[in-house]
C-alpha cells in the first residue's frame, strides 16, 4: 500500500514530567524559554517555547533513556554561557561535529536529553571564484545599517551582500529571526522610516 501524501503544518516533540510547574519553571528560568499556556487545574499539560519552536510537557512517568531533542539555534556559544550560569547539567560541551554543527547537550530535571547546535560554515569544499569591483552608492542610513549588520553577524560587508543576493537566487531569506529582531533595532537606531518601496522615490540631495 502506497503512503498517502501528508501536508504537515507543525511538529512538536512531548516529553513525559513528573511535576509541570516544576518543569515549566525549570525551561523558563533555567533554559531560557517561554511558556505560552498551561492546561488543567493543577496543569497536567503545557507548551514551552524556544524562538518560535515548541515542545510539549505532559504529565507522566518520564523515560529519558533515548530522548533527544535537538535545537538548531543562531548561537550556540551565547546560549551555553546562559545555561552554564544558570547551574544546568552540561552533559556534552560544546564542540564541532562531523555533520555540520558546532553543538552542546544537557539534562533536564528529569534527565531528558536537549541538543543545541549551530550550524557550521564551512561544511563544503572551498568554491573558487573571482571577484570585482562594482561600484556601488548607497541611501546612507542603509549602508549605516548594512554596516552594523555585516558586524553582527561576523561577516565581511562583501560576504553579506553576497550572502543576501545568495538566497535572494533561491527564493529564501538569508536572516534568521534573532538577525530580523536585531534589523529592527538597526532601522531605530540609524531612523530608517521608510519601507521596501522607497528606492522608487529616492532623490539625491
Amino acid at each position: 500500500m502506497t503512503a498517502p501524501d501528508v501536508d504537515v503544518e507543525q511538529h512538536h516533540a512531548s516529553l513525559a514530567v513528573r511535576d509541570i510547574p516544576a518543569a515549566v519553571d525549570f525551561y523558563t528560568k533555567k533554559l531560557g524559554f517561554w511558556c505560552p499556556f498551561t492546561w488543567g487545574e493543577p496543569p497536567t499539560f503545557a507548551g514551552v517555547n524556544l524562538g518560535e519552536v515548541q515542545i510539549f510537557l505532559r504529565e507522566g512517568t518520564p523515560d529519558p533513556n533515548g530522548s533527544v531533542v535537538f535545537f538548531v539555534i543562531g548561537d550556540a556559544g551565547a546560549l551555553y554561557e546562559f545555561h552554564r550560569a544558570n547551574g544546568v547539567e552540561i552533559f556534552e560541551e560544546p564542540s564541532d561535529k562531523p555533520w555540520g554543527f558546532h553543538d552542546y547537550t544537557v539534562r533536564d530535571l528529569e534527565g531528558h536529553y536537549l541538543v543545541f547546535g549551530q550550524r557550521l560554515q564551512q561544511t563544503q569544499p572551498p568554491l573558487k571564484i573571482e571577484r570585482v569591483d562594482v561600484p556601488v552608492r548607497l541611501e546612507k542610513r542603509l549602508a549605516a545599517l548594512l554596516n552594523d549588520l555585516a558586524a553582527h553577524k561576523r561577516m565581511s560587508l562583501t560576504s553579506c551582500l553576497e550572502e543576501i543576493l545568495l538566497h535572494t537566487n533561491d527564493g529564501a531569506g538569508p536572516h534568521t529571526k534573532s538577525d530580523l529582531n536585531y534589523i529592527q533595532k538597526l532601522k531605530a537606531k540609524h531612523g530608517i522610516d521608510y519601507d521596501s518601496h522607497a528606492s522608487y522615490r529616492f532623490v539625491e540631495e
